[in-house]
Formats: structure tokens, C-alpha cells, sequence
């Protein structure tokens, strides 16, 4: 019998190919996805995406989801305490390992295993470490498709907001900017590929600016705002 795991879906191209990986490699039996929720505005946090979109990409995958709901901007204890809830709940049912899509971040992959070994859980990674190069070729080569929702400004302008991922945008990203956004540089939702049973159509609406205010510096001072630009998609 394989072990029970949670995938935690961003809904992006990341976590679409980690679960391509998954089940090919078929050493997991995925109970459900795992996605973090704005709850005032009802889209993925940092996506943007809409839930109902996100519902239809589910039931496309054949996934049962899991939505776990955060309030617009949670404090560290808020977000520890929901997720801690939730991860207990999830592990109640049998799940004893978490899949993430995450690739080279080491502070980011050491927080969640320090969480997930504090339940009695593991963390499996199936992208850590191949080059990000390598995994965005790969990404398109086996048919996936995907669309960038969301663009820090720090690195991209509101151009790169709605466009689709393919060879032209690979060669027109800044050297400073990783191919597939793992520095918080862009978000994606993934719409079509070999995991999808259908495609998830939509309609691009418009493309909007929002600011968050950097964290304070050790004087109190503000260092400004991050500027992010959203694509909404709006669901056919």
C-alpha cells in the first residue's frame, strides 16, 4: 500500500509539474490539493486567481480541494495557528507526507519540513535542485500551458501580465529574473497539460496595480511599496 500525501497546489506551473512527477514516479497516493486562500477576496494568495477557477483546474485533475482560507493579511501566529488546524486535520485521515513544487529555496524548504516534522510528517520535493532552465523546457516540451497571472514589478513590467509561457517569453526575461519565477518574480495558473483531463477555459479581464508596504527597517522607517501587477482571469 503506498502512503497517503497532500499536494499543496499553487495552482501554477511549478506545482503542475511536480504533480506530473509524482504520478509518474506513483510512489504517493495523493488524497487531495492543498491550496491557501485570501478569504475576503476569495483568490489564491500571490496568484491572484480566482477560487472558481481554481475549482475547475481541480475537478479537471481529479482531485478532491482542500481550500484553506486566510484572512487578507495574516500575522505570522494567524497563519501558523490555520495552518497547524489544517494540517492536523489532514493527518487525522491517514496523510503522512506533503508535496511542494518548490526548487532551490533552502530557508523556504527547511520552515516547511520544521513544520511537518513537528506533526509526525515529511516533506517530498520532486523538483529540489534540477536546474530551473531545464525544468521550464521541460514544462513546455510536454505540453503544458500556462499563463502568468501575476508580475512583481521589481523585476518585470506590467508587459509580462497575461502573457502565455513559451520560447518568446523565456528570451525576453531580464538576465536577473529566474526562468521559472522562483524568486517571487512571477505567478502563473496552469490551464492545459498531460494532467489536465480537459483544458480550463477563461477569459483574460483586466490587468491591475496593487502595493503592499515593505517591512519596516530596524528605525521605523518605511522603504517604500512592492508593486505587483495582476492579470484577472475570469472563468468561461
Amino acid at each position: 500500500m503506498k502512503p497517503k500525501a497532500i499536494f499543496n497546489w499553487s495552482s501554477g506551473k511549478d506545482s503542475a509539474l511536480a504533480l506530473y512527477k509524482t504520478l509518474q514516479e506513483d510512489q504517493f497516493e495523493i488524497t487531495s490539493l492543498l491550496t491557501s486562500i485570501n478569504k475576503e477576496f476569495q483568490r489564491i494568495s500571490m496568484h491572484g486567481v480566482h477560487v472558481s477557477l481554481l475549482e475547475k483546474q481541480a475537478e479537471s485533475l481529479g482531485f478532491p480541494l482542500i481550500k484553506m482560507e486566510l484572512p487578507k493579511e495574516p500575522t505570522m501566529e494567524e497563519y501558523r495557528e490555520i495552518m497547524s488546524k489544517t494540517m492536523n486535520t489532514i493527518q487525522s485521515q491517514g496523510v503522512t507526507h506533503s508535496i511542494f513544487g518548490d526548487i532551490f529555496l533552502e530557508d523556504l524548504r527547511k520552515y516547511r519540513e520544521d513544520q511537518l516534522q513537528s506533526i509526525g510528517m515529511e516533506g517530498v520535493f520532486p523538483l529540489w535542485k534540477i536546474k530551473t532552465t531545464d525544468l521550464i523546457h521541460e514544462f513546455l516540451d510536454l505540453g503544458f500551458k500556462t499563463i502568468v497571472t501575476c508580475v512583481n514589478e521589481t523585476y518585470l513590467d506590467k508587459s509580462f501580465a497575461g502573457r502565455i509561457i513559451d520560447k518568446d517569453f523565456i528570451n525576453d526575461l531580464p538576465e536577473n529574473v529566474d526562468p521559472c519565477g522562483e524568486n517571487g518574480e512571477f505567478h502563473t495558473f496552469t490551464f492545459d497539460g498531460p494532467v489536465f483531463k480537459n483544458p480550463v477555459q477563461f477569459e483574460m479581464g483586466e490587468t491591475v496595480k496593487k502595493t503592499y508596504p515593505k517591512p519596516k527597517t530596524d528605525d521605523h522607517e518605511e522603504n517604500g511599496d512592492y508593486v505587483f501587477w495582476f492579470c484577472d482571469l475570469l472563468l468561461k
